[in-house]
């Protein structure tokens, strides 16, 4: 007999213009049956497209945000305005590649005052670069990130060091970590050459944004741990909510 559920139903927003053509957005729909098969944690998707993002209250109601890879997205303010809300409310976030860039590009502008900050692939001429075109493509790449101790990605992966799989070509400007780190932003992960791999903010509830893409690892069938994870924050804030409407 299957064990019986330990969290009420999680509703998540998976924030993105999904496709066909999108590795990451095929791959979501069966890891999210391995966490229902494994670890009981049923997760109620529904898939935000970044124009709708855009509208106030667009993501009322939602247990967890993921930012999915697949810029350029079609709204940058959509794909923004997703990682204000869950940054703001405590709603328990992953940004997965693009998702990375924006919660970055998000932080910076409206926590750091750097309004102009722009990304490349939407603002090659912009006079404020955080998101760069990557010295080397890391297109179909794997490579190892290191892992701060201590780090909530260092709790999530049981790890101080990975071997993760990219599929992007754009990252952080070298230059742009230390202001938003001064503004509260910790970088935990980093290559083996000390770029920006891995982003989080120590005092919300759970905010990960991660360059690769845990959702492509192995074969889909076992969720990446960090994956893994925010399913579980997810259904702890969908519990407290139910709870709190019992009252």
């Amino acid at each position: 007999m299957p064990e019986p559920q330990k969290f009420p139903t999680a509703r998540i927003a998976l924030v993105g213009d999904r496709s066909p053509s999108v590795r990451s957005h095929t791959r979501i729909p069966g890891l999210l049956e391995a966490l229902a098969r494994r670890d009981q944690l049923i997760l109620d998707a529904y898939w935000i497209p970044t124009p709708d993002a855009e509208s106030p209250g667009a993501l009322d109601g939602f247990d967890a945000v993921w930012l999915v890879p697949g810029s350029p997205y079609r709204s940058e303010e959509g794909a923004l305005a997703a990682v204000r809300t869950a940054r703001e409310q405590g709603i328990p976030f992953l940004g997965t590649c693009a998702g990375f860039q924006h919660a970055l590009l998000e932080f910076a502008r409206n926590v750091c005052g750097r309004s102009g900050a722009a990304h490349a692939e939407n603002r090659p001429e912009a006079e404020d670069l955080l998101i760069v075109p990557l010295a080397c493509s890391l297109v179909g790449h794997e490579g190892a990130v290191e892992v701060s101790p201590g780090s909530l990605a260092e709790r999530v992966l049981g790890a101080e060091r990975t071997v993760e799989r990219y599929h992007c070509a754009y990252g952080a400007d070298p230059a742009s970590p230390d202001v938003l780190r001064t503004h509260g932003m910790r970088f935990s992960g980093v290559d083996e050459a000390g770029d920006v791999r891995i982003a989080e903010l120590p005092d919300h509830p759970f905010f990960l944004a991660t360059l690769f893409q845990p959702e492509l690892a192995g074969d889909g069938r076992r969720p990446h741990p960090i994956i893994r994870a925010w399913a579980f924050a997810a259904a702890e804030r969908a519990a407290r909510r139910s709870a709190a409407a019992l009252r």
